[in-house]
């Protein structure tokens, strides 16, 4: 490690649960995030500013003025500009020592399972089940930890999965199929703050993961009310007829 990263990540290396080699493990580690909106743009910041040495975005949409309530990784000079572009920017700006990767594709198929292998860890920040569903089983299949967030009006949740762990569930044991059910912000509105409670959280459970330090919220569901400022845990079992994880 560098002086510089020394001195930059002095404040996380002093950590007796970190130190150096949990810093380092941070600086070699790959990390993907799929949406740069409400939840990637935080995540996404502090997992630049924490010293994750590689950051892969994927997003295929552009940054639109009804964006900037909530996404701060944009600001009014990125309308109309890719929210991968303009988020790597961002974060080139936090930390020029990191590499930024863009994908400017909405990832399925070969295309995700490609972004999935090269990554250790993914930071699920997209707005719909069918991506949601399909980065899980990519995630199962490559063994690939997963942090799954959501939000939505004044409510969120944070979850995470690890195939490579015999006993944990995966997003299919959470959420058997869609129900049809529009979960968008754009027909149901979300406050501000929320999303970025839910992407620091999430930016949270991805070091603790990478670093191994503390307990991650391994098959455990965060939920957030911000109406009334609460959090409830609930705990998630693998489900022995998971349509995606019940024969691994």
């Amino acid at each position: 490690m560098k002086d510089d990263q020394l001195l930059r990540y002095s404040r996380q290396i002093m950590l007796p649960d970190m130190d150096i080699a949990g810093q380092q493990s941070l600086i070699d580690s790959s990390v993907l995030i799929i949406g740069l909106g409400g939840l990637g743009s935080p995540a996404a910041m502090y997992l630049a500013a924490a010293g994750v040495g590689k950051l892969i975005l994927a997003d295929d949409d552009v940054v639109e003025l009804s964006n900037l309530q909530r996404q701060i990784a944009h600001s009014q000079d990125s309308i109309g500009v890719s929210k991968a572009e303009s988020g790597k920017q961002r974060l080139l700006g936090i930390n020029s020592d990191i590499e930024v990767v863009t994908l400017n594709s909405r990832l399925a198929g070969a295309d995700l399972d490609n972004a999935v292998e090269q990554a250790d860890l993914v930071v699920d920040a997209c707005d719909n089940f069918a991506t949601r569903f399909a980065i899980n089983e990519s995630c199962i299949k490559h063994r690939t930890p997963l942090v799954s967030g959501a939000a939505i009006r004044m409510e969120g949740q944070v979850i995470v999965f690890n195939s490579a762990q015999a006993s944990s569930p995966c997003y299919r044991c959470l959420y058997k199929d869609s129900d049809g059910e529009d979960t968008s912000c754009a027909t149901n509105g979300v406050m501000s703050p929320v999303v970025g409670i839910i992407g620091t959280v999430q930016a949270m459970e991805a070091i603790k993961v990478l670093t191994g330090i503390g307990q991650p919220l391994l098959g455990r569901l965060l939920l957030l009310d911000a109406k009334s400022m609460q959090w409830r845990e609930m705990k998630l079992t693998r489900d022995p007829d998971c349509p995606a994880c019940s024969n691994l």
